[in-house]
C-alpha cells in the first residue's frame, strides 16, 4: 500500500514538474512570436507606407493624411508614362551585374594574394580599405575626366567600371575572413601535386568559400543598384541613366509627384527583393559564416 502511494506521489510530482516547465516554454514561444512580429512591423512599415503613398491623390499626400479617401490607381500608369521606368530599371540591372562581376573578378585574387602571400603587407590592405572612407564626391571630377578621356563617359560600361572599383574595398574587407579560414594544409598539398597557385585558387579555395562569394556578390549588386551620385554625374541620356536618377526626375521645379515617385520606387524594389529571396540561403549562410569567422 505504501509502495503504491509512493508511486502515485512520484507521478504527481513528475506531472507538476512537466507542467511547470511547459508553461514557461509556452510563454517564451509567445514572446518570441510577438518579438518577431514587432521586428517585421518595423521593417515592413516603410514599404507599406510607400505603397499607400503610391495610391494617394496628390493633395492628400501633401496634407499628410495616412489613409487615402480614394484609391488613385492612375499614379501607376502615369508614373510609367511620365518617365521610362522600365528603361531605367534595365540600365540599373545591367550596371549592377557588370559592376559586381568586375568587383569579384578583381577582389578574389587580390584578397588571396594579400592573405596567403602577404602581397603589399599591411600597407596595401590599409590603403584599399581606407579608400572607402573618403566621401565619393571627392572622386567625381577625376572620374569624369578619366571616363571622358577613355570615351566611356555616358555609357553603361563606364558607369559599371566606376561602381565596380568603388565597391572593391567592401568586397576585399568581407572576403578576407573567408579566405583566412581555408586550411593552408589543403593548399600546400595542392601545390605539391603541381596545381600551382592559380589552379589552387580556382579548384580548392573558390569551392570552399562559395557562401562568402554569393553573399559578397549580392551586397555589391545592391550597392551598385542603389548608387545615385556617380550615376547622376557620369550619365546624361535616358539610355544610360539608372533608376535612382529616373526616380529623381519626378521632382519638378514647383511640384513633386509623390504618388508617381512612390510607384516607381516600388517597381525598383522588386528586382532587389527577388535576388535576396532567390539567394536567401546563400546570403544568410555567407553573412553568418563571415561574422562567426571574423
Amino acid at each position: 500500500m505504501s509502495a503504491s502511494r509512493a508511486a502515485a506521489s512520484r507521478a504527481r510530482t513528475s506531472a507538476l514538474r512537466e507542467n511547470a516547465t511547459a508553461r514557461p516554454s509556452g510563454q517564451w514561444r509567445l514572446l518570441r512570436w510577438v518579438a518577431l512580429g514587432l521586428v517585421l512591423l518595423f521593417f515592413l512599415a516603410p514599404i507599406a507606407y510607400l505603397a499607400l503613398v503610391s495610391l494617394k491623390p496628390q493633395p492628400e499626400v501633401l496634407s499628410g493624411r495616412l489613409l487615402p479617401s480614394r484609391i488613385a490607381w492612375e499614379n501607376w500608369p502615369n508614373a510609367f508614362g511620365t518617365v521610362d521606368v522600365l528603361l531605367f530599371l534595365r540600365n540599373s540591372i545591367v550596371v549592377a551585374g557588370l559592376s559586381a562581376a568586375l568587383t569579384m573578378l578583381l577582389s578574389v585574387p587580390a584578397v588571396y594574394a594579400m592573405v596567403r602571400f602577404r602581397t603589399g603587407g599591411s600597407l596595401l590592405r590599409s590603403v584599399v580599405l581606407s579608400s572607402y572612407v573618403a566621401p565619393p564626391i571627392v572622386a567625381v571630377i577625376p572620374l569624369f575626366y578619366l571616363l571622358k578621356w577613355s570615351q566611356l563617359i555616358d555609357t553603361l560600361p563606364g558607369l559599371a567600371l566606376v561602381h565596380g572599383l568603388a565597391n572593391l574595398p567592401v568586397a576585399v574587407w568581407l572576403l578576407e575572413s573567408f579566405v583566412r579560414e581555408v586550411p593552408r594544409d589543403i593548399e600546400e598539398a595542392s601545390w605539391v601535386d603541381g596545381a600551382g597557385r592559380v589552379g589552387t585558387l580556382a579548384h580548392i579555395v573558390l569551392p570552399i568559400i562559395v557562401p562568402g562569394l554569393v553573399a559578397v556578390t549580392i551586397i555589391c549588386i545592391i550597392l551598385s543598384y542603389n548608387e545615385f551620385l556617380f550615376a547622376l554625374v557620369l550619365t546624361y541620356r535616358p539610355d544610360t541613366q539608372t533608376l535612382p536618377v529616373g526616380v529623381a526626375l519626378f521632382q519638378g521645379d514647383r511640384l513633386v509627384q509623390f504618388g508617381q515617385m512612390a510607384a516607381a520606387s516600388l517597381t525598383g524594389m522588386i528586382p532587389v527583393y527577388l535576388v535576396a529571396l532567390f539567394f536567401q540561403r546563400g546570403l544568410i549562410r555567407g553573412l553568418t559564416g563571415g561574422a562567426i569567422r571574423g
